[in-house]
């Protein structure tokens, strides 16, 4: 190749970069609106990950500390008092057995006399029962520890307790088995 044959691709070489020259920078224009939304974008984004005022990601990383210990206290307080609702609740009543009789075995008068037995987690409580006639009503109680009774009970408050057992157990099985047996 020879210089002329140069000279003669360097005039040809000024026409197309004198084409291309617009649209080169229109790319340019382009690239650069792009490069302009990402970083608004970006700036946007790291501007809702700081919280503070300044929004620094210092103070960011300081308010979440904070509100981390926050919790954490709120989380001992709150188990805490969970204990202690647990150990208010084991004294409440958890199961409940009533049987209504006649004491006198006949068809007259109707089952106006009562057994009622009430009874914490721990199986312990009371057995009230009443005998209803015409001219006096008489109510009796007897204390139930663990189940059972010092005192004598009678058919009718041995049927109240157990009933109260068995609301106690049908209690702590999961919602479906209850449902299940119902």
């Amino acid at each position: 190749m020879s210089f002329a044959s140069f000279s003669t691709f360097g005039a040809h070489a000024d026409f197309y970069i004198a084409a291309a020259a617009p649209w080169a920078a229109a790319g340019a224009l382009l690239l650069s609106i792009i490069a302009l939304i990402l970083l608004l974008t970006l700036r946007r984004r790291f501007g809702r990950l700081a919280l503070g005022r300044a929004g620094s990601f210092e103070e960011t990383i300081s308010i979440l500390t904070r509100d981390t210990k926050e919790l954490k206290k709120f989380r001992v307080e709150l188990e805490q008092y969970l204990k202690f609702a647990e150990a208010r609740l084991q004294g409440s009543v958890r199961g409940i057995g009533v049987v209504r009789f006649n004491p006198f075995g006949t068809t007259i008068g109707g089952n106006q006399s009562f057994a009622v037995a009430l009874l914490d987690e721990k199986r312990s409580g009371v057995v009230l029962s009443t005998l209803y006639a015409r001219d006096r009503v008489g109510v009796y109680a007897k204390p139930i520890e663990h189940g059972a009774s010092t005192f004598e009970l009678t058919g009718e408050e041995n049927e109240a307790l157990e009933k109260a057992k068995e609301s106690m157990a049908v209690g702590h099985k999961p919602a479906s088995e209850a449902s299940k047996t119902s």
